[in-house]
């Protein structure tokens, strides 16, 4: 299967969640959001505590959770954008 390895990039509650503000994955190219989201939630469980909340920012573009596919290629970063605070 094709994967490509791209930057998974944590802000605010995310980041705190995981514990780590940025880190590596390899993933298949044809990755949903949804699918990808799981695959954070098996390395950092505690995420689960945002997953209503959290949306996706793939090359500057916002994705929400869902079936929608993201196309990763090589190197591309994709934030993890919990609820602003006070929200």
């Amino acid at each position: 299967n094709n994967t490509n390895d791209v930057s998974v990039l944590y802000f605010a509650k995310s980041a705190e969640l995981a514990g780590v503000k940025s880190e590596t994955l390899c993933v298949r190219a044809d990755i949903t959001s949804i699918q990808l989201w799981q695959e954070l939630e098996k390395r950092h469980p505690k995420l689960l505590g945002v997953r209503e909340q959290v949306v996706f920012a793939v090359r500057q573009e916002y994705v929400a959770l869902g079936e929608q596919r993201l196309s990763l290629s090589e190197g591309d970063e994709v934030a993890v954008i919990p609820p602003l605070s006070g929200g």
